[in-house]
């Protein structure tokens, strides 16, 4: 294969084009009414006003239609079905599943239409998954999954990830091409890079191991939400000092939470089993670390397909997430959302942070510990139940927790565990015991220097 022969003008231009434009759509950070966002952030906003009221009910419709085909497939096996790997993928799901879209399509239909039980469908359960998180993630999912073979198809990842081996290899021991999906979760939103990391993973780039680390630990959480968060608490003049404390302490996290099982017990193996090649990251003799990532980026791009098989990518990410996440999420998001609400188990589960939180001087120490396990369930809960409290510096403390926790079961959680990713319930629950550890001794100590 010589350089010559492969690397002519139209594939050095099917590198850059598309490359660029996904570029500009998932990483560019631009200032918008009063906010740091990202393009494709902008897109889904003005999607979700110009569908305004409407988006509910295509929400609803598309939970209760998966629910009812899944039944339907698991009952009938129609053939067209089964003989079709998408399908098959989509709609044959395990009973676990079935059972969770089922109870999601129950669940919305007694929210949209307002009938049943109040604890189901009140605005802090049913209704705030339904009309604050589903329509976000419906048009997030539409226009990430669409455009997302923009970065992923055309040697992107390659190049990049070729240049950041250096990097995330020896502090975080993961792929290069890991750094992306992080930057796309950082700007623009968790989803997107859990979207990305389980697409990567399926693609055989990630191991097991590699992939749950990068979903439990990467897909961090938006600029915008944390400007959300912030507020919550009434400390937006704080957003710097706040963002750059939650950055920290995520990258702290992100060195010793993969280190501790049950993540350092995950294999390092791709999803047929086959072990990782260990010369997948050596630069050959005879080429340096830019050459050979633009060497494996043109390569790539050169057989990326054309536009069609493109858009016919960017179809199925978007009836993957579509049809397969949201049902997950209005499922699971519910049912944490009603533990939260209407029982007392997060505040138990709270007590036995009380000795650490005066250990390291927090006020209101007692009512802090009421908001830390309650993440796990939604990573807003806590930043309103935080809004009461008096003390500043509690507020901040618990807002940036709230934000490095991470795995929160209304959406990040859903969602991976909705993905191929190889992460189940319990894990996610450990890991996020582990991230409160860890980053709560962190940002107590940063925000002993800030007030």
């Amino acid at each position: 294969m010589s350089e010559k022969q492969t690397h002519n003008i139209k594939t050095i231009l099917t590198f850059i084009v598309p490359s660029l434009i996904g570029l500009l759509l998932f990483m560019t950070p631009i200032s918008y009414q009063d906010a740091i966002t990202i393009p494709i952030a902008i897109i889904s906003k003005a999607l979700q006003s110009f569908l305004g009221d409407a988006l509910v009910g295509i929400v609803t419709g598309i939970v209760i239609f998966t629910a009812i085909v899944s039944a339907l497939v698991k009952a009938i096996k129609p053939k067209f079905v089964i003989e079709n790997s998408f399908l098959n993928s989509l709609f044959n799901v395990t009973p676990v599943w079935l059972v969770i879209r089922i109870l999601g399509a129950i669940f919305i239909s007694l929210t949209f239409f307002g009938i049943g039980p109040e604890a189901i469908r009140s605005g802090d359960t049913g209704a705030l998954v339904l009309n604050d998180l589903l329509p976000v993630l419906f048009s997030v999912f539409l226009f990430a999954g669409m455009l997302l073979p923009l970065l992923l198809n055309f040697g992107l990842l390659e190049l990049l990830g070729t240049l950041l081996t250096k990097i995330m290899r020896p502090i975080f021991n993961l792929p290069g091409r890991s750094a992306i999906d992080c930057m796309a979760s950082w700007l623009g939103d968790g989803s997107v890079g859990i979207l990305m990391t389980s697409k990567q993973y399926e693609a055989r780039f990630y191991t097991q191991r590699e992939a749950a680390v990068i979903g439990t630990t990467f897909s961090a959480v938006s600029i915008t939400f944390s400007l959300v968060v912030i507020s919550q608490v009434q400390l937006e003049h704080l957003f710097v000092p706040f963002y750059l404390t939650v950055c920290f302490a995520g990258f702290v996290a992100a060195i010793i939470v993969p280190k501790l099982p049950p993540l350092s017990w995950k294999k390092d193996l791709y999803i047929d089993e086959t072990p990782r090649h260990k010369d997948d990251e050596v630069i050959p003799a005879g080429h340096g670390v830019l050459s050979w990532g633009l060497d494996q980026a043109l390569t790539k791009a050169s057989r990326a397909g054309g536009i069609k098989h493109t858009l016919t990518d960017g179809v199925k990410n978007v009836v993957d997430m579509i049809f397969g996440v949201i049902p997950v999420v209005m499922g699971i998001g519910t049912i944490a959302l009603m533990i939260a609400e209407f029982t007392p188990i997060f505040n138990y589960l709270g007590m036995p942070f009380i000795p650490l939180l005066e250990l390291l001087q927090v006020p209101e120490a007692a009512e802090a510990s009421k908001t830390i396990v309650v993440g796990f369930a939604d990573m807003f809960i806590p930043a309103i139940l935080a809004s009461s409290i008096e003390s500043d510096m509690t507020r901040f403390i618990i807002a940036a927790l709230s934000v490095t926790q991470l795995i929160y079961m209304s959406e990040v959680g859903a969602l991976l565990m909705g993905s191929k990713i190889p992460v189940n319930f319990l894990e996610l629950a450990v890991v996020f015991i582990l991230r409160t550890l860890v980053t709560l001794p962190v940002i107590a100590g940063i925000a002993h220097l800030i007030f």
